[in-house]
């Protein structure tokens, strides 16, 4: 079983609650970090100054990115997540309320693995998260680390 940690990327209190809430409860063990922005995502993931990054074995299982976020949004989280060598693999959800089609085009293209509408309705929210988790952390199987 994966134990290394998710990194959650949210800037709203009740979703981020609600995705907490629903990884307790489908039995998903990771702990779990949360990022409140796009710079507390990048500066986890790469070190403060860009330059000190995580050692690859140190990453998160996955990352649950939403896009709408304050000071760096979620599209350009996932486009320097992509451009770098250590992170290229790393997976990436985006978990956002959007249902705009530009912005599922956009998050594909930027290279997201996944794209899920986050439902209003907080049991079906729930769900959503348990389905994501439980595949990404359980039934799909990540590559090897590469030691990069």
């Amino acid at each position: 079983m994966n134990t290394r940690v998710i990194l959650l990327v949210e800037d709203d209190p009740r979703d981020e609650l609600l995705t907490l809430r629903a990884l307790r409860k489908s039995k998903i063990s990771n702990d779990v970090v949360v990022a409140h922005d796009g710079v507390e995502a990048l500066a986890y993931l790469f070190g403060v100054d860009g330059r000190s990054p995580r050692p690859v074995v140190d990453l998160p299982a996955m990352v649950l990115l939403d896009l709408k976020l304050p000071k760096i949004d979620g599209l350009e989280v996932l486009r320097r997540v992509r451009a770098d060598p250590r992170t290229v693999i790393l997976p990436v959800i985006i978990m956002t309320s959007s249902n705009e089609d530009q912005d599922r085009l956009a998050g594909y293209r930027a290279g997201a693995n996944s794209f899920v509408r986050k439902p209003v309705e907080s049991r079906a929210f729930a769900d959503a998260v348990e389905r994501v988790g439980l595949y990404w952390l359980h039934l799909n199987e990540q590559p090897p680390p590469t030691g990069e």
